[in-house]
C-alpha cells in the first residue's frame, strides 16, 4: 500500500550521521511538523539536524488526504462543548495562522495547491443538528461559513456547511520544498536513523541507534513522542483510517469542492489533477489501532461506497494513515514535562495536521528562540473539562483491559489467540488446524510441519510454553517474532490488509520483519527464540 503522493518521489538522498558532533537543535521527525520547525530555526542562524527513522514524509504527513481547511467536520463545535469561548478562538487563530503561514511559503516556492470550498455534509436528517451546532461554533470563532442545500455532491445530502476559500496540496511537494530550503541555509537531514533517547543536562545527549549527537534543544515531532516522559501516550487514542485514488469514467467527475461526512463512518472527498486526468480521493472508515478483525475489510467498505456513487472507477491506489486523538480534544506542543526546559514536542492534531502542525511548529519555535504567541499562550493554559477527563480514563481502563484480556489468552493453558486467518474481502474462515473459534482450544504451542506456516499474507500468534510468538508469511517469507510490544508489553495484531503487526494498546506497529515503522516504541522486535 503506497499512498498516491509517496509513489511518485524520487528517492531520498541523505545527508551523512556524525556521532558526537553538537547542533543548537535537534529535530525527531521530517514530517511537516519536523521540517517546518527545523526551517524556521534555520532561518534565525540555528545550526539543526533533522533525525527521521525512514525517510521525510514517510508516515502521517505523506499518507494524509492533504486539506488545508479551517474547517474541520465537527470539530470545532466538539471544541466549544468543554472549553470557554476563549480556547476555542485561541485554536482557530493557530489554524488560520498555521494555513495563511504555509500557503504563502508554498506561493512564495512556486509550490502548486489548489484553492476548493469545504464542506462537512450530512447524509441524513439527524446529522443536520450537528451541521448547525458547527455553523454556531465557526461563526462565533470569526469563520465565514454558510449553511446550504446542494454541496456539488452526486448523491443527495441533507444539507451541509460550507467555508469558502480553502485549499489542497500535494503534501510530498510541500516536503520537497522544506528539505531544499533547509539544507539551503546549512540544516542537515539524516534518513535511516531513530532516536532513542535524550539524556542529561544541556547540551543534551541525543541517542540514536547508530550513535549520539548533543544538542541544547530536542523537538520531537514524531507522531507520538518517543519519550515517555508526560505520558502522552496514555492521553492520545491512535486511529487508522483509509484512504483510495479513483480514476472516473469520461462521464464523471470529482465534486468541485473538499468534503467530509457527519455520520460514520466519514467520508472525505477530494480531487487531484496528475497527467491530464482528474482523479477523486476517498478516504475514512477508520478505527482504533489493532482493534478491528479485519482492516482489510475496512478498506474494503470504504471501496464498496464509492463504487455505490460513482459505478466503473478504476482503483489507481490505495492506503492508510495513522493519527493520534487526544482525549481532551486539544492538539499537545510545546515544551515535554520533565524535559528540564530542554524538549519540545507536538501530537494529537484530530486527523487536520495540515494546519496544526504549522501551528505546532511556529507555537514551538517561538518558545525556542523566546518569541510570545498569543494563541499558543491559551492554548498552554488551558484547563482538562470533565468530558476530558473521563475520556481519558476511559481510553485507559480499555488499555488496561485489553492488556489483560490478551496476555489471558495467551498464557491460558492450550489455549490459541488470533487463531483465524482472513480470506478475501476480510472475511473469517479457520485458520489450520481450524477451532471453530478464536478463543476456542488449539494447540499451546506451534505445531511442527507445513500446518504450523501461515498461508501467504497471514499471521498469527500462539503461546509457546510461556512466551507469545507472532508468525507471519509475506513474499514467501516466514518470520517468527515476540509477539510483545516493545514499547509496554501489549499483544500484538495482525494487520491483514498492510501485513504489520499492530499494538492494540498505544498503536505502535512493526513490519512482519519486525522493524519498528511507528508509534511510541523505540526498539524492533526480537526474534523468537527457537521452539
Amino acid at each position: 500500500m503506497t499512498s498516491i503522493w509517496l509513489d511518485r518521489r524520487d528517492p531520498f538522498t541523505s545527508d551523512p550521521f556524525e556521532p558526537d558532533t553538537r547542533y543548537d537543535t535537534v529535530v525527531a521527525g521530517a514530517g511537516l511538523t519536523g521540517l517546518v520547525t527545523a526551517l524556521l530555526l534555520a532561518r534565525s542562524g540555528q545550526s539543526v539536524l533533522v533525525l527521521e527513522a525512514r525517510f521525510p514524509g514517510a508516515v502521517t504527513t505523506g499518507n494524509t488526504t492533504a486539506k488545508v481547511t479551517l474547517l474541520q467536520g465537527t470539530f470545532l463545535s466538539q471544541l466549544a462543548r468543554q472549553y470557554s469561548q476563549k480556547q476555542v478562538q485561541a485554536y482557530v487563530d493557530g489554524n488560520r495562522e498555521g494555513q495563511a503561514w504555509l500557503l504563502r511559503y508554498l506561493e512564495e516556492h512556486n509550490v502548486p495547491f489548489q484553492r476548493r470550498d469545504a464542506y462537512t455534509y450530512a447524509s441524513s436528517a439527524q446529522g443536520t443538528e450537528k451541521l448547525r451546532e458547527e455553523v454556531s461554533a465557526a461563526s462565533t470563532a470569526g469563520l465565514d461559513v454558510d449553511y446550504v442545500r446542494d454541496a456539488g455532491l452526486p448523491f443527495p445530502v441533507h444539507g451541509a456547511v460550507r467555508l469558502r476559500d480553502q485549499a489542497q496540496i500535494n503534501p510530498i511537494e510541500v516536503i520537497d520544498a522544506l528539505v531544499a530550503d533547509i539544507r539551503s541555509r546549512g540544516g542537515h537531514i539524516v534518513s535511516g536513523v531513530r532516536l532513542r533517547d535524550v539524556t542529561g543536562d544541556a547540551p543534551s545527549a541525543v541517542k540514536t541507534d547508530r550513535g549520539s549527537v548533543r544538542a541544547d534543544k530536542v523537538v520531537l515531532a514524531t507522531g507520538i513522542p518517543v519519550l515517555d516522559r508526560g505520558l502522552y501516550f496514555a492521553k492520545l487514542k491512535p486511529s487508522r483510517s483509509y484512504a483510495a485514488a479513483l480514476e472516473l469514467q469520461e462521464d464523471q467527475a470529482p465534486p468541485p469542492g473538499m468534503y467530509i461526512s457527519v455520520e460514520q463512518p466519514t467520508h472525505s472527498l477530494r480531487d487531484y489533477a496528475v497527467d491530464g486526468r482528474n482523479l477523486l480521493l476517498v478516504g475514512g472508515h477508520g478505527h482504533q489501532v489493532g482493534r478491528t478483525d479485519s482492516e482489510k475489510a475496512h478498506l474494503s467498505g470504504l471501496l464498496e461506497w464509492a463504487g455505490g456513487h460513482y459505478p466503473g472507477a478504476v482503483t489507481t491506489h490505495t492506503w492508510s494513515a495513522q493519527d493520534y486523538l487526544p482525549t481532551n480534544l486539544m492538539p499537545f506542543f510545546g515544551k515535554l514535562p520533565r524535559g528540564k526546559g530542554q524538549i519540545y514536542f507536538g501530537t494529537g492534531y484530530n486527523k487536520w495536521g495540515m494546519t496544526n502542525a504549522v501551528a505546532a511548529a511556529l507555537g514551538i519555535s517561538a518558545d525556542i528562540l523566546g518569541g510570545q504567541v498569543p494563541w499558543a499562550d491559551t492554548i498552554h493554559h488551558r484547563i482538562t473539562s470533565p468530558a476530558g477527563a473521563l475520556s481519558a480514563v476511559a481510553l485507559n481502563a480499555g488499555v488496561a483491559a485489553r492488556l489483560a484480556s490478551d496476555w489471558g489468552k495467551v498464557t491460558a493453558e492450550g489455549r490459541k489467540f488470533d487463531g483465524l486467518k482472513r480470506g478475501a474481502g476480510g472475511s473469517a474462515v479457520p485458520a489450520e488446524p481450524a477451532p471453530t473459534a478464536p478463543d476456542a482450544p488449539g494447540p499451546a504451542a506451534i505445531p511442527a510441519g507445513p500446518s504450523a506456516i501461515p498461508a501467504e499474507g497471514q499471521g498469527k500468534v500462539y503461546r509457546e510454553g510461556n512466551r507469545p510468538v507472532a508468525v507471519s508469511t509475506v513474499a514467501g517469507t516466514t518470520c517468527r517474532l515476540s509477539a510483545v510490544c516493545t514499547h509496554l508489553g501489549g499483544i500484538l495484531h495482525w494487520n491483514d490488509n498492510e501485513q504489520s503487526w499492530d499494538c492494540p494498546l498505544h498503536g505502535s506497529r512493526f513490519t512482519s520483519q519486525g522493524k519498528l515503522l511507528e508509534g511510541p516504541a523505540t526498539k524492533d522486535l526480537p526474534e523468537a527464540p527457537p521452539a
